[in-house]
């Protein structure tokens, strides 16, 4: 490990061991910068002991990647930092933006809930804008990709969705056939895989939850540019140019 490296530790999840990756910038002076979760998520410098917790550290190699020192000052940029999403910006999408300038988190893209190019938040921010002002014919272009976006996002959510619902059946029969077979322990390891696939699927009905306002907001906004689109003369978005 060396100052600039993208860093990882496999972190448990209900007593389940290596579940996920945590993901953070290696500083070169025995910390860390990456997203701490507490009482609240924010991006802070701790100990390399502290990021670790006991587990093995390992490195996330790129073929292309910013100089070490651009990687820590871009880490640096965004200390203090409590603007946490595990689907749009969770500790690996920050550490791969540091280092790649990349905002990617791998996990999510194996796991079917890749967002695309543009999350719902952008998306939102987006609509917004784009409805306000600005070229009213690019305006629409930007509509379209927060709609396709949006529309590409609910689907992998949902698929994720209904395949949490099947694992949370599929853990509680489990589990009942090894109550009658007089495996508690058994019985008990499907009862935490189901705990985790439950507290998976409330993340999972979050997000969709959040996509659902977003489609509400992309609804009222597209009204709001139709209008300026019928009204504001074409013409008038675009320099004069003369021969």
């Amino acid at each position: 490990m060396a100052r600039g490296d993208q860093i990882y530790v496999m972190r448990p999840l209900i007593n389940l061991e290596g579940v996920y990756e945590h993901h953070g910038i290696d500083c070169g002076d025995g910390t860390v910068i990456h997203y701490h979760k507490g009482e609240d998520a924010v991006i802070c410098r701790t100990s390399m002991e502290a990021f670790a917790r006991g587990n093995p550290v390992y490195v996330k190699r790129y073929p292309v990647s910013y100089l070490p020192d651009v990687v820590v000052e871009r880490a640096e940029s965004r200390l203090g930092e409590r603007r946490y999403s595990l689907l749009t910006n969770n500790c690996e999408h920050f550490a791969t933006w540091c280092k790649t300038g990349n905002s990617e988190s791998q996990q999510l893209i194996e796991y079917g809930l890749g967002l695309g190019p543009i999350s719902p938040t952008d998306s939102q921010r987006m609509v917004e804008e784009i409805a306000e002002g600005g070229n009213p014919v690019k305006a629409m272009e930007l509509f379209n990709q927060a709609i396709s976006s949006a529309a590409a996002a609910e689907a992998q959510l949902q698929t994720q969705y209904q395949r949490l619902q099947g694992e949370i059946e599929s853990w509680h029969r489990v589990a009942q056939v090894a109550l009658q077979k007089g495996r508690e322990d058994l019985a008990r390891a499907a009862l935490e895989r189901k705990v985790a696939a439950k507290r998976q699927l409330e993340q999972v009905q979050g997000q969709l939850d959040q996509l659902l306002e977003l489609h509400r907001s992309i609804q009222l906004n597209q009204q709001v540019l139709q209008q300026r689109v019928t009204t504001e003369p074409i013409a008038a978005s675009y320099p004069t140019i003369y021969p």
